[in-house]
């Protein structure tokens, strides 16, 4: 066996650890994300809120007509990354590459150091066990021969599952007669695509690759390879210079039309991309400008500019691309880095090439949040780096909307 991968995947990981801390709302449905009255979607949700139909992404007005009875609560990430860390330091442990796809999942290649299938096994349930034992929570574990068996694995006996797809032979018998939407690359519209042309299980896809391939090209060349289980990929640990961008967005709860106040908004969601990026050690050779009108039509503007994490450069120009679009109320702004590198560019200004160091004068965040705190009589001076956590900045633009 060349390859033995484990997939770990958290039991509805936000909810779970806000009813560890708390356990007056164990066995109730628990949604997190946007509260009933404001504008948002559904992070995750309890077991018991799934009962009702409730799942993530959903429209949280959609989740409070199937549950008015919930409790909704806004997730605190801060909270969740510090649970993550603790759950990735566990389960490195047993591996030699770890690959993270989110806070609460990670592939684990665990060929090298298990050696054989048994042991492998092994480190399994003792990943199992000690997630529970260490950090309170329960996760599902699939362990497989490829990165496609250990996520189905994972999948098949949740929550707080375990289960072994040990060849390709294991695999195709479990899901060849399940429909598509089994294989994990075949989403709602593609599943939907291939059900128009009588392709609704995986032994379809088998019996009909031709066709597959024909409708999908190279997507379905490879989601014939998935149905037969054949499937290579290596592990491959996340590097934060493989992002495509750096942004941050803020839906508000009522439609702005006052641009001023964009610009104000500008400046937060500014500072926030600069921390973001600073974080991960990157910059961007680009800035973006995203907006969602009241009608739902989303637009983005872009600028090209030296690699950066400025947000002084990430307020400029977002600046420059907001006088660009057509003024009519707003739902959404956020702005971003993309283009991301590891090398900065630094040019020297006038007044270091005459001093031989950077000048005193303020820089133009600054000047920005001393207008914004004498404005909304905010003190942003000792209290910015609360902002920047959790659900902070979100209620403090709120805040400024309310008393502009």
């Amino acid at each position: 066996m060349s390859q033995i991968i484990i997939h770990v995947d958290m039991d509805a990981f936000y909810a779970s650890v806000e009813m560890r801390d708390n356990p007056a709302l164990r066995g109730k449905p628990l949604i997190i994300g946007s509260l009933p009255h404001e504008r948002g979607v559904v992070a995750t949700c309890s077991y018991e809120a799934r009962k009702f139909g409730i799942h993530s992404a959903m429209n949280i007005k959609d989740a409070y007509r199937l549950c008015p009875n919930g409790i909704y609560m806004h997730p605190n990430f801060e909270k969740y990354r510090a649970v993550s860390d603790q759950l990735h330091d566990i389960w490195n442990e047993y591996a030699t590459a770890a690959e993270t796809i989110a806070l609460d999942e990670a592939y684990l290649d665990v060929s090298e150091k298990a050696k054989n299938w048994e042991t492998a096994c092994g480190f399994a349930r003792t990943i199992k066990k000690r997630t529970r034992e260490e950090v309170g929570l329960s996760c599902s574990v699939g362990i497989a021969y490829s990165k496609t068996a250990a996520k189905i694995a994972s999948e098949e006996k949740k929550p707080d599952g375990y289960f072994e797809i040990p060849t390709e032979d294991a695999f195709v018998s479990l899901i060849i007669d399940r429909e598509v939407k089994v294989l994990y690359t075949v989403g709602a519209k593609t599943a939907e695509k291939l059900r128009h042309a009588g392709i609704r299980t995986v032994r379809d896809i088998q019996q009909r690759q031709d066709l597959v391939i024909q409708l999908l090209g190279k997507r379905g060349q490879w989601i014939v390879e998935q149905a037969y289980g054949r499937d290579d990929r290596k592990v491959t640990p996340y590097r934060p210079q493989d992002a495509k961008s750096i942004s941050r967005e803020l839906t508000f709860q009522e439609n702005v039309e006052d641009f001023d106040f964009l610009r104000d908004v500008l400046v937060l969601l500014s500072l926030s991309v600069e921390r973001r990026a600073t974080r991960a050690g990157l910059y961007g050779e680009g800035v973006s400008l995203k907006i969602t009108y009241a009608d739902m039509k989303t637009i983005t503007r872009s600028r090209q500019v030296m690699p950066t994490r400025s947000a002084d450069v990430i307020l400029t120009e977002s600046m420059h691309l907001l006088e660009q679009i057509k003024q009519q109320p707003v739902r959404l702004i956020g702005t971003g880095l993309y283009n991301l590198t590891g090398e900065p560019y630094h040019q020297l200004h006038m007044d270091e090439l005459l001093t031989g160091e950077e000048g005193e004068k303020l820089s133009e965040i600054d000047v920005a949040l001393a207008r914004l705190g004498r404005r909304y009589s905010l003190n942003f001076a000792d209290n910015l780096d609360k902002i920047f956590t959790g659900e902070t900045l979100y209620r403090t633009i709120e805040y400024m909307r309310r008393h502009r």
